[in-house]
């Protein structure tokens, strides 16, 4: 059957020329986002600007031209810190399709502003876009991409932002990523924020988790739960000794003879239970002795432990481009990973010397003592049984009155074990939307 005409054909061809860096640079992304050509990669720029508004030119592409490296800083055994913006990491210093993991904890999109900044919720998906392009370009076709992200509210009111769901649809539809599954950090030792909503007016429960989507270029990324079983409870041990009759569950479920056989441990669930705590370890001993700032938002060393194990193996390449006080270094280092991060802010580097002086780095001892929650309801409702009010909790209670309410913007509390703040105070000062008096110096 002969091809029929287009009725808008490509008639015209437009030449403009390039350096081979700049045509090297732009097949690999075209090659990175998966167009078969440059024509096709270009287009698909050309679309995307039509449709947010930008005939006159693609403004999200800009930062591909001016982007500076950053230096290299600090080397250890397995990997190497650099100092500066991490676009120029993932746009030109790292190799096309060379790592195997990215695992990061990036700022989170707060209501209120941070003095060691962080993007606005409602701007963060945008804020995000040149990163997500890096982090696919760099990842290779079987890779990960982990990111630790907490919520935020919004601004005097009860309700939650929305932006890290726009952020994981943004990904996935359109820059190719696969949602390998979701997990959910639980911090046991999280304060019951925020305290206007949960401790006051009463109207909601404390917020102790953050989201981390491990996403990939591919619905089959290296992975084995094998790497990180947990102990088996204490019933699974007795049913292990004693024995198992295989039959039908109540839930219909067949449960063979193979339920009753030892693998090790058991499979973990997608909730990660890890307080963090450590408010005097060697690295804030290091930055109190050095007169340095303690980095205020680190996750325990645990979470990229857990994924690290989970989708490396020894001598893959594992990529932090938001570091603060390099931890992923740290455990990637311990378990014989090469490994890459990449910081904005000098002072968190030098502290994050810490980790890596004298001997190499070993893992901390495991906790494995459970942390208990009760189920729902564990009190049975026998707590208190006034009636709920009307209003939703618009109006504070009579009893609190006479205090003053904090301001709207201090119900939106951060997390307080929220994720570095670095990269984006570079990229707001670029932003030319923001007004001289809302830059940071």
């Amino acid at each position: 059957m002969p091809r029929p005409k287009s009725k808008n054909p490509r008639s015209r061809v437009v030449n403009f020329r390039l350096t081979d860096c700049e045509y090297g640079e732009m097949e690999a992304a075209a090659s990175s986002a998966g167009f078969a050509s440059l024509s096709d990669y270009l287009r698909r720029l050309h679309m995307d600007a039509v449709q947010a508004g930008e005939p006159d030119g693609v403004k999200e592409q800009r930062y591909l031209y001016d982007l500076l490296e950053p230096k290299s800083y600090e080397e250890t055994e397995f990997g190497q810190i650099y100092l500066g913006d991490s676009l120029g990491l993932l746009h030109k210093t790292v190799d096309a399709e060379s790592v195997d993991l990215v695992l990061t904890s990036p700022p989170f999109g707060l209501v209120r502003k941070k003095a060691y900044g962080n993007e606005d919720a409602d701007q963060y998906v945008e804020w995000f876009k040149p990163f997500a392009e890096g982090m696919r370009r760099v990842l290779k076709k079987q890779g990960s991409l982990v990111i630790d992200i907490g919520s935020a509210w919004k601004s005097g009111i009860p309700t939650k932002s929305l932006y890290h769901f726009e952020l994981l649809m943004t990904l996935c539809r359109d820059y190719g990523f696969h949602l390998c599954q979701e997990h959910y950090w639980w911090n046991p030792a999280k304060l019951p924020t925020p305290a206007e909503w949960v401790n006051i007016r009463r109207i909601r429960v404390k917020d102790a988790i953050n989201c981390i989507w491990w996403l990939s270029p591919t619905p089959w990324p290296k992975a084995s739960n094998k790497r990180i079983l947990a102990p088996y409870s204490e019933s699974m041990r007795s049913l292990l000794k004693n024995g198992y009759t295989p039959k039908l569950r109540p839930s219909g479920h067949d449960i063979s003879a193979k339920f009753g056989r030892d693998n090790g441990g058991s499979v973990p669930p997608n909730l990660l239970a890890l307080a963090n705590t450590e408010s005097n370890g060697a690295y804030q001993e290091y930055c109190k002795a050095n007169g340095l700032p303690v980095h205020p938002a680190r996750f325990p060393a645990g979470i990229p432990e857990y994924f690290i194990r989970m989708l490396t193996d020894e001598g893959d390449l594992v990529v932090d481009p938001f570091a603060g006080s390099c931890v992923t270094g740290e455990v990637a280092e311990s378990l014989k990973r090469k490994w890459i991060c990449c910081e904005l802010v000098e002072d968190y580097l030098k502290g994050a010397r810490a980790r890596f002086v004298g001997l190499r780095p070993k893992l901390r001892k495991t906790e494995s003592s459970p942390y208990q929650i009760f189920p729902p309801c564990s009190l049975n409702g026998e707590s208190d049984t006034t009636p709920l009010p009307t209003d939703g909790g618009f109006n504070r209670p009579s009893h609190l009155t006479h205090i003053d309410p904090p301001h709207p913007e201090n119900t939106a509390l951060s997390p307080i074990d929220a994720a570095p703040f670095n990269n984006i105070l570079s990229h707001m000062r670029r932003d030319e939307t923001l007004a001289p008096q809302d830059q940071k110096a």
